[in-house]
């Protein structure tokens, strides 16, 4: 049985539930997403494997996830960045927002995500159990498929990545 970490509006625990039925109920809970940029701007989107429990087969952001309990959150998004994607890097804490979104069968994604940017240049090596396809896109492009062809996005990739703009003017260490 997997669980998460409940939290209240100010990110601080007030307990663990099993992850299906916190889903089922739409309770807020801990996640975090990660986006990775390489070096020309463009951003890393995963295809979330078909038989994922929700959402399977949707464009998203690079890695996403909920860090187990007892599990700091930068950590957990390490983990899961290895372990669904073959990629290890320095990651950021950017920012973090609370979303409410209805999904498919029946579950409902209430999350406060911590959202982290890394930067890496290469493929990466997918867990098939985990996504299905990958590929690189500048903003534009996204933005422009987002727009004629919105079912084919996770809805909480579609409320986040207005906000996902690689900063830039500060850089952060390029991993390999």
């Amino acid at each position: 049985m997997e669980e998460v970490i409940l939290v209240d509006r100010e990110d601080n625990q007030i307990g663990t539930g099993e992850k299906m039925a916190v889903h089922l109920e739409g309770k807020l809970h801990r996640a975090f997403s990660v986006f990775i940029f390489n070096r020309e701007g463009k951003m890393l989107l995963q295809q979330r494997a078909f038989s994922k429990y929700h959402s399977g087969g949707l464009w998203t952001n690079t890695c996403c996830s909920h860090p187990r309990p007892g599990e700091k959150v930068e950590t957990a998004a390490h983990r899961r960045l290895m372990e669904e994607m073959g990629i290890a890097c320095s990651l950021e804490k950017v920012f973090d927002f609370i979303y409410e979104a209805k999904l498919d069968h029946g579950l409902t994604e209430h999350e406060f995500d911590h959202v982290f940017f890394g930067y890496f240049d290469g493929d990466p090596i997918l867990n098939p159990e985990e996504a299905s396809a990958f590929r690189w896109i500048d903003r534009e492009a996204l933005a422009a498929e987002i727009e004629s062809h919105p079912e084919q996005f996770t809805v909480w990739f579609k409320k986040v990545v207005s906000l996902a703009v690689p900063p830039h003017q500060r850089p952060l260490q390029p991993c390999s």
